[in-house]
């Protein structure tokens, strides 16, 4: 050598040596090499006795070493760096092995798949970091430990697993899990630094370029992780938390969904046996679903059936069904999907804890930041917060396209617990009281977008507008998507009143509800609104109201669920509503609506004598509102007169109500006439298609069809799609076949009787194509 040291020796001694020669400080290398003073001075008092490879050559770059002193250097290192642990030998002590893996494990393929990938590209983009996240029970763990093994020959230099212990009151500290881990390679105790900084500088200059694999399970947060990761390098780690750690930078992410039904199946058949499950499949579909797919709960329900060998699936699944019960059987030992859900719930702040176990209230399947804020007692920005919160911590998933959160059905039956425990039932209630007025105010102003006859009131009633102007729905687009959001919320809402007597706020907001019912026939729950609204009526003594909410009852029995014999039984009672107290408006109505379904019985001579009742009934009348009822009559009874047979008549008759639209209707808009206008022009055509007049049919049906698509009212359009295709296909048209298969789906999707219909037309139509 150029100045005579030695080829072997201590690297610290070497280190020094060279330093000195090179007329360097400590402080000057640390800054030349990027190696801190603290790493270096423990270099050369020999507590770090084998840096690793990438260390000394930016130290002998630093220093100016030829290749040769360089090679001398790098020897000297190397034989102080502890034996690697290899992928197929024993644990070395000191190493943190990885915990067995569970040979029932199942699915997570496309997961499992992303890693490999990772683990056989070594390159310098890829990277060196996957995140394991989601909430409890996913099976977070189980999939990295499996998936740890999995990997484990692509990574020669060792495997090593830390438990962070982030569920715990006080999890492990970055510079607790560094000892471990620089234990793990060698480095003895004494050689340890003392400051994290300084262990996390070693830790990263010792696994720089090893092709190791890291499990860090159970993080609390990215401060704990961030300085337990190797540096640059072939290493692979596998963080799993149940936050988000969405602080990590350019990390790769695997999402573990919930188990698809069948794996569920799959996973309880590798517990108890396929023997058990084939026994009672039917019992196993069901069990998983009652664990609603979550692999915790399904291996529970496993090792609970796997040590009562001889107990039948369909018990536990008779016991899992009641949802009082459902968390209690859900318990094998020390498992507990309550305990798991517990830990978590635990950590959260006082307010993240209120907002989720009262939005366990919430109905329906999802909920909005809004709903949430109004049961928890928070503003809407610190719900929002909180509701981010949640989704981070595993807690909570949001919608991918709308500001709307969902729980896990059993994370949502522990959240309930909560309120009850820690709530109690007034607190409850007023949480529950305050939601409700609230939503059925915006409900009510939102459904007053499509009201044309009280511009923007219901008449007669208590409703004092929208609870947060600023905030509400502008216009009937924004509205329209409110309600539908939210119906399950407003329903629940008018459930409630009703209930606790607030008979008056149900009453607005039911008829509020009412043309926008018109809109969406299709929505089944109109019987139940409507329902509530007429016996909210009774209770307050008004024959008046009731004869109108039953009225509309017998609408929805009409057409939301096509239950004539309903129907009729409501309009009777609204007829004799109307007629006690003198109403002449809905007695009309009520007539109408009882032919509807007289009709939808088969009583044709019945239904027609109604109708024609009903019409004189409304000739009499004088206001406005009376017109839009007659020509609604007149409509009906001519479709009934052109099904009887008597096309000529029908024909008269809707002219006659075309006549009254034409006319105008004084205080109605022309939007409004229009509507009218156009289920007048659809019964014409299809009179003149009646009478085989077919080329005359076709104009007013597009009329028609084209109105209703304008309005935006797929229960209208429909049907008139339905009878142009009719008439279309009778013409031999070019557009018959798309117009009934636009047709069908259209009818199908509203769940309309008419749907058979469609589709026998269509087959009719290829079967005659077929037969040219």
């Amino acid at each position: 050598m150029r100045d005579g040291t030695p080829l072997t020796g201590d690297f610290g001694q070497r280190l020094r040596h060279l330093r000195t020669r090179a007329g360097l400080s400590q402080e000057a290398l640390s800054h030349a090499a990027g190696v801190s003073v603290r790493a270096l001075a423990d270099m050369e008092r020999g507590r770090t006795r084998g840096p690793q490879r990438r260390t000394v050559q930016v130290l002998a770059e630093a220093l100016g070493l030829d290749d040769a002193e360089a090679a001398d250097l790098e020897k000297s290192a190397a034989v102080g760096r502890p034996r690697p642990r290899t992928a197929d030998g024993p644990a070395a002590p000191g190493t943190l092995a990885l915990p067995r893996d569970i040979k029932d494990f199942t699915a997570r393929g496309p997961a499992l798949a992303g890693l490999l990938e990772l683990a056989r590209d070594p390159g310098p983009d890829r990277p060196g970091v996957s995140v394991v996240a989601g909430q409890p029970g996913l099976g977070k763990t189980a999939f990295a430990v499996h998936a740890a093994h999995r990997l484990a020959p692509h990574f020669s230099d060792g495997q090593f697993a830390l438990d962070l212990h982030g569920m715990d009151p006080e999890p492990t500290t970055p510079r607790d899990a560094l000892a471990r881990l620089l234990g793990a390679l060698g480095v003895a105790d004494a050689a340890i630094p003392a400051g994290t900084d300084d262990r996390a500088g070693l830790w990263r200059s010792m696994t720089g370029d090893r092709r190791m694999l890291l499990l860090l399970d159970n993080a609390v947060d990215e401060s704990q992780v961030g300085p337990l990761l190797p540096g640059p390098g072939p290493a692979l780690t596998i963080v799993t938390s149940r936050h988000s750690l969405a602080g990590l930078e350019s990390v790769h992410r695997t999402d573990l969904a919930l188990l698809r039904r069948e794996e569920a199946v799959e996973l309880l058949t590798r517990i108890i046996g396929p023997e058990r499950v084939r026994a009672e499949a039917q019992a196993a579909r069901d069990l998983a679903d009652l664990c609603g797919h979550l692999p915790l709960a399904v291996r529970i329900a496993g090792q609970r059936l796997l040590s009562r060998p001889h107990e039948r699936l369909s018990k536990l699944v008779a016991r899992l069904a009641a949802e009082g019960r459902r968390l209690d059987g859900l318990q094998a030992g020390s498992l507990r999907v309550r305990a798991a859900f517990a830990l978590s719930y635990r950590q959260l702040p006082t307010d993240a804890r209120t907002f989720l176990r009262r939005a366990a209230l919430a109905a329906g399947a999802d909920f909005s930041p809004e709903t949430g804020a109004l049961l928890a007692g928070l503003s809407y920005d610190d719900a929002v917060a909180c509701a981010e919160e949640l989704t981070d911590a595993g807690l909570l998933q949001s919608d991918a396209g709308a500001e709307r959160y969902r729980f896990h059905d059993l994370l949502r039956l522990y959240a309930a617990e909560q309120v009850a425990i820690e709530d109690g039932p007034e607190i409850r209630d007023a949480a529950l009281d305050r939601t409700t007025r609230w939503m059925l105010r915006r409900a009510t102003a939102a459904a007053l977008h499509f009201d044309v006859e009280h511009e923007g009131s219901p008449p007669g009633g208590a409703y004092d507008g929208d609870p947060d102007p600023d905030g509400a729905p502008a216009g009937r687009e924004e509205a329209r998507a409110w309600l539908e959001a939210e119906r399950a919320q407003w329903l629940a809402a008018l459930r409630r009143a009703h209930d606790t007597g607030r008979h008056q706020q149900v009453l607005d907001a039911a008829q509020a509800m009412h043309w926008f019912s018109d809109l969406n026939q299709h929505w089944e729950q109109w019987v139940e609104v409507f329902q509530r609204s007429a016996d909210s009526a009774r209770l307050l003594g008004s024959r008046r109201d009731e004869a109108i909410h039953l009225n509309y009852l017998a609408w929805s029995y009409n057409m939301c669920v096509h239950d004539p014999h309903s129907a009729l039984t409501s309009a009777d009672a609204a007829l004799a509503a109307a007629r006690d107290c003198g109403d002449g408006l809905q007695e009309g109505w009520a007539l109408g609506y009882g032919a509807g379904a007289l009709h939808r019985q088969g009583l044709v001579p019945e239904a027609q004598a109604r109708l024609r009742a009903g019409a004189d009934c409304l000739a009499s009348q004088k206001s406005a509102q009376a017109r839009l009822a007659e020509l609604t009559i007149l409509n009906s009874l001519g479709t009934l007169l052109r099904q009887a047979g008597q096309p000529v008549e029908a024909l008269e008759t809707h002219r006659r109500s075309e006549r009254i639209c034409r006319a105008g209707i004084p205080g109605r808009t022309d939007e409004l006439i229009a509507l009218y206008h156009a289920v007048a022009r659809q019964q014409i055509g299809n009179d003149l298609a009646a009478l085989e007049r077919w080329s005359e049919a076709e104009p007013p049906l597009r009329q028609a069809l084209a109105a209703f698509e304008t309005a935006q009212m797929p229960a209208w359009a429909g049907p008139a799609r339905l009878d142009l295709g009719h008439v279309l296909s009778a013409m031999g048209h070019p557009e018959a076949r798309a117009t009934l298969l636009a047709a069908r789906d259209d009818l199908t999707g509203l769940r309309s009787p008419r749907q058979a219909e469609a589709a026998a037309a269509l087959s009719a139509l290829d079967g005659a194509t077929a037969t040219r």
